[in-house]
């Protein structure tokens, strides 16, 4: 599977894709907002492998693609999307996605974070026909909920200390957006 937006190329991961997303992996800055994690080359080719075997679905569900910079062919990050059915009664079986995105922290701020997960968005209502797209974070990381806010997404709630990392409690977001939302935009 592949998209492409103005600057970007996201596809589907190849195995030889370890090598630059584990690059990215070793700045500090990425892990500002994770669990610093002792991460090596053998963790990362087996992320990838994951990545890779979730392309082997049938019905494929979990879509997490490498994004790329056209003209330089060089691995940037990642933007996911995953597929569930809603556990609402009476929806009619309507399905429902959650993503995801991560950026070498060297290619913070130029716009390709938004620029990618807009194009993950749009293959989930345009291609997925869901009905809705949600995504949460941490709230201190503004830089990720403003992207959902330029998504279109709504703010839908602040969970309390319900994330634990590096030692204490954080309080995450949740943002979402409708189909019908989406297309308005249009």
């Amino acid at each position: 599977m592949q998209t492409e937006t103005e600057r970007l190329l996201l596809r589907d991961f190849v195995e030889d894709d370890w090598r630059a997303s584990f690059g990215y992996h070793q700045d500090e800055r990425y892990w500002q907002f994770y669990e610093r994690e002792t991460w090596g080359e053998a963790q990362e080719r087996e992320r990838v492998r994951l990545f890779i075997a979730w392309q082997k679905e049938q019905p494929r569900r979990r879509f997490q693609l490498a994004v790329v910079l056209k003209g330089e062919d060089r691995l940037i990050g990642n933007c996911g999307l995953r597929v569930r059915r809603s556990m609402v009664q009476g929806t009619d079986g309507a399905w429902e996605g959650d993503i995801g995105y991560e950026l070498d922290p060297r290619c913070w701020g130029r716009g390709y974070a938004t620029e990618a997960a807009a194009a993950i968005v749009r293959f989930g209502f345009e291609e997925l026909k869901l009905h809705r797209v949600w995504s949460f974070g941490l709230a201190a990381n503004l830089r990720s909920w403003r992207l959902m806010e330029r998504l279109g997404m709504r703010r839908e709630g602040l969970l309390r200390e319900n994330e634990w990392l590096r030692g204490r409690w954080w309080d995450t977001v949740l943002y979402a957006i409708l189909e019908d939302e989406w297309r308005a935009r249009l």
